[in-house]
């Protein structure tokens, strides 16, 4: 599909939509699955028992599947899974980058203080790995190998769900993790594995009982789960978003190809709204700084 941006008539941007709602196809494209992967990563949480050993709330489980903004709630919530799987703000490889969250990143500006690696919006899995490692006494100073046990298991548990059979490209997240690459339809696949089966449902909880704690500020994930009460979603760097339906235990993926965040937001919007998934608002009018229309977006 395209999402065309039509200014009085004339087709100004065109931007390729993949949906795929997990149906397999020859003329394949393959993707890094990026964030999309931690709902799939967290899963080993519950295989072997973090949620009990260290009494996780279920914001805690939430964080360790977000991309989070990098809000107080968020940081919060980090700092207290420091301390339950007592490990150090320097055994965290996520690396640090300004807050997500607009609001958060001036409000650090204002005060004088530099963001830490609690501030990753991938810290929450990272820590959920030196968890894993500390409790299958794996060596956690080297975690983010892709030869670590930990990597290793990581890998086997998402082509499970995925059902994934052949050996797609690996590549390092922007985090420093390994990340793998499948079609958009094993995505998709995995999100109903996971989501559907029972065994998981604290995963499936945490994402509907802490929507802000998923995303936050601005962020996709968050805002299609508070404007919905059976959907859960996950966004992805690279143009990615899936979303699996509670009700129907259907799934959707959209991959916009130029990655352009915008563009995701009304396309997913729109085919969510077309697929009865809810009904959803969003402003596809083009305007002037004067308030002038000139033109709307359209997906085709």
């Amino acid at each position: 599909m395209l999402l065309k941006y039509i200014r009085d008539g004339l087709v100004e941007e065109e931007h390729i939509v993949e949906f795929s709602k997990g149906e397999s196809s020859k003329d394949t494209k393959i993707y890094y699955l990026r964030s999309c992967a931690k709902p799939l990563q967290a899963s080993l949480l519950v295989d072997y028992k973090i949620h009990n050993e260290f009494q996780l709330t279920s914001a805690e489980i939430a964080l360790t599947c977000a991309s989070h903004a990098g809000e107080e709630c968020h940081v919060k919530l980090a700092e207290s899974l420091l301390n339950k799987f007592k490990v150090k703000i320097t055994d965290l490889k996520c690396g640090i980058h300004p807050p997500l969250s607009k609001k958060s990143a001036k409000f650090l500006e204002q005060m004088g203080k530099a963001p830490n690696e609690l501030y990753n919006n991938c810290v929450g899995k990272h820590l959920l790995f030196l968890a894993l490692c500390k409790i299958n006494g794996w060596d956690i100073k080297t975690y983010d190998d892709k030869n670590h046990p930990l990597q290793q298991l990581v890998k086997e548990q998402i082509n499970k769900f995925c059902e994934v059979t052949e050996n797609y490209p690996i590549t390092k997240d922007g985090c420093g993790v390994p990340i793998l690459s499948m079609p958009l339809a094993n995505m998709v696949k995995g999100y109903k594995n996971l989501f559907s089966n029972p065994k998981y449902e604290i995963i499936k909880s945490a994402f509907k009982n802490n929507p802000y704690i998923i995303g936050g500020e601005d962020r996709l994930d968050t805002e299609v789960m508070e404007n919905s009460s059976n959907l859960i979603a996950k966004v992805g760097a690279g143009g990615l978003c899936i979303v699996y339906n509670t009700l129907n235990q259907e799934a959707v993926g959209i991959k916009i190809q130029d990655c352009d965040m915008k563009s995701r937001r009304i396309a997913l919007l729109e085919y969510l709204n077309r697929l009865n998934w809810g009904s959803f608002s969003y402003d596809n009018k083009i305007k002037t700084l004067h308030g002038d229309i000139v033109g709307e977006i359209v997906l085709k």
